[in-house]
């Protein structure tokens, strides 16, 4: 079948385009650094194409793949009109190693400006300049940090920073070379705030109110917002690096620990990307066991937003805590029984599940439907729904026109709580999602308050998946892939079999090694689109693992949606969006 995104590109640019490739049903487009700002406003602006929604940049270092110029910049691409993806790869010429100059490409910022903190970060920790970026700053790492850890000629480990009283004590000489300098240093401040004319005040990066260790430099204009500068950073873990110096199925485990409060969501996202780079085909009763549990996940992570929300609000029924943690007890206690884990659950594994469900599974969740739907939910709504305080506190708070969330990246019930309802559930269906049938709540509000009616919503629809799923869930058969390449034979066959004990050697030892290649996998996580880029070199490790985590970029909105509000908003702003930290800072 024709493409007609490159198709239209080779015609339009025939210089530009150095190459086309398709791989595991996703295309890559290769381009000349100096026509990309031209080629993607056409990207945007064609109304066969309309690349309106900017998933993803990040760079590339391709210095142990052998490919010149050692790094490129890519793009991940989204129409949300025409609902299809495609891939950017631009080369970049120029400086490449040493003396402290950097490889240098234009900003898009000006084409889709959620690029604006993906710019930020492949500039921190690739080393990528944007020229034309309105303020390329290091957004993860300390300003005064050296280097620029993503690079593959950085080390793993052995750059401590040494509290000036012991960092010449021999009895830490083993950790290596001390990097960075241990005193503090004032933040920097946007060009465009205005120091003089207005006050500025932090807020955070205490924990209560702004979710996780996030710094917010506030421009007020007495009690008005005139501009709000994130600061990130603080929880920074380097998950990425880690994932690129680990096996494939040693990554998993991570996950768990990014958002926090959506484990089994992280997990499916990863394993279907590796499942998509292996070609590997899992059960179809694993495939409806894992949409049972991330509608459950969806529901204890919407639980803990409403919770806390009512929290940060104040003024209205702060018991509502307590009958929220209450119900996502009982969702966690199901996890318990299925994988022995409450939160860090890490129970899909390449393939499949890593043990069957047990028997009195699908009666718990049974039991736990009856008691949530529609009592629970509804208590939920009694309580502050029409409260004239939580109402107050919520509606014309946190404005965002669905055209300013899609120009930021915006996703998920954010999104939705804008008008528009873009759903990867139903967009683009994985895991079995197209066999069941569900809406996807909206409210043309844009505020705060359609946000909280949007995800209200969608623990009811959660639910009327969950009953779907467990209507076709059938005790028994295979909860893996038969594929003893990519999963470990059962105790039973390595007793009788040569060549399953050999499988199961190799993979304990080596780990199973994908065809050389690069996908990008996507599903829709409680909090918005999940993204996990991953290229192969043929080896057990991935050479390049990226992920695109929804509450960096949702974060991104802050500004937009407070300025002009009161002060006080910002709680309110800050709790709709649904932030963890874990997944912002990486």
């Amino acid at each position: 079948m024709t493409n007609i995104t490159t198709e239209k590109l080779k015609t339009r640019f025939p210089d530009a385009v150095l190459g086309v490739e398709s791989f595991k049903g996703e295309t890559t487009v290769t381009l000349k650094a100096d026509s990309l700002l031209e080629t993607a406003r056409f990207l945007r602006d064609d109304p066969d194409l309309q690349y309106n929604l900017l998933l993803d940049v990040y760079g590339m270092d391709r210095h142990r793949l052998g490919l010149s110029p050692r790094f490129a910049a890519q793009y991940e691409l989204f129409s949300i009109p025409k609902n299809r993806r495609i891939r950017l790869n631009v080369p970049i010429a120029g400086p490449q190693a040493g003396n402290g100059a950097l490889p240098k490409i234009d900003s898009v910022t000006g084409v889709w400006p959620t690029a604006n903190w993906l710019e930020r970060e492949t500039y921190d920790l690739m080393g990528i300049e944007f020229a034309g970026h309105p303020w390329l700053h290091r957004i993860m790492m300390p300003r005064n940090w050296v280097g620029h850890p993503l690079r593959k000629d950085y080390p793993l480990g052995g750059e401590p920073v040494n509290f000036s009283f012991d960092k010449d004590n021999p009895r830490f000489a083993h950790l290596g070379k001390q990097i960075m300098a241990g005193p503090s240093f004032h933040s920097e401040l946007a060009e465009e705030m205005d120091e003089e004319g207005h006050l500025i005040i932090n807020m955070g990066p205490q924990h209560p109110a702004t979710h996780g260790v996030l710094r917010l430099a506030v421009e007020l204009d007495g009690e008005r917002v005139v501009k709000i500068q994130p600061e990130l950073g603080y929880l920074h873990s380097g998950f990425e690096k880690i994932g690129e110096n680990r096996r494939y199925e040693q990554f998993i485990p991570y996950c768990d620990r990014l958002d926090y409060l959506a484990p089994m969501s992280n997990n499916l996202g990863y394993v279907m990307t590796v499942e998509r780079l292996l070609d590997v085909d899992v059960p179809q009763q694993a495939q409806y066991a894992r949409i049972l549990l991330v509608e459950l996940q969806r529901i204890a992570s919407h639980l803990v937003w409403l919770g806390t929300h009512a929290m940060d609000v104040s003024g209205t029924i702060h018991a509502l805590l307590m009958y929220a943690f209450n119900w996502r007890e009982k969702i966690l206690d199901i996890f318990e029984m299925v994988c022995g884990a409450r939160m860090t659950t890490s129970y899909f594994c390449v393939g499949g599940l890593r043990w069957p469900l047990p028997g009195a599974f699908q009666d718990a969740v049974r039991h736990f439907l009856t008691g949530f739907y529609p009592d629970g939910i509804n208590e939920f709504e009694g309580m502050i729904t029409n409260n004239p305080i939580w109402k107050s506190r919520l509606q014309e708070v946190g404005y965002l026109s669905a055209e300013q969330a899609i120009a930021l990246g915006v996703t998920g019930p954010m999104l939705r709580g804008s008008g528009l309802a873009f759903d990867l559930r139903k967009a683009q269906p994985y895991s079995g999602y197209d066999r069941f049938d569900f809406d996807v709540p909206t409210s043309d509000r844009g505020d705060s308050y359609g946000r909280y009616l949007v995800r209200m919503e969608e623990m009811r629809q959660s639910v009327r998946i969950v009953e779907q799923v467990l209507n076709k869930l059938k005790p028994g058969g295979p909860h893996k892939t038969s594929d003893r390449k990519v999963v470990l034979p059962p105790r039973e066959e390595i007793s009788t079999s040569m060549e399953a004990l050999i499988h199961h050697f190799k993979l304990v030892t080596e780990g199973f090694k994908p065809p050389k290649g690069q996908v990008y996998g996507l599903i829709e996580n409680p909090k918005g689109i999940l993204g996990f880029g991953v290229v192969s070199d043929g080896s057990a490790v991935p050479h390049r693992l990226r992920m695109r985590w929804p509450s960096f970029v949702n974060l991104q909105a802050t500004d937009t949606m407070a300025r002009g509000g009161l002060l006080s908003d910002i709680v309110t702003i800050i709790g709709s969006i649904d932030i963890v930290l874990g997944e912002v800072d990486r």
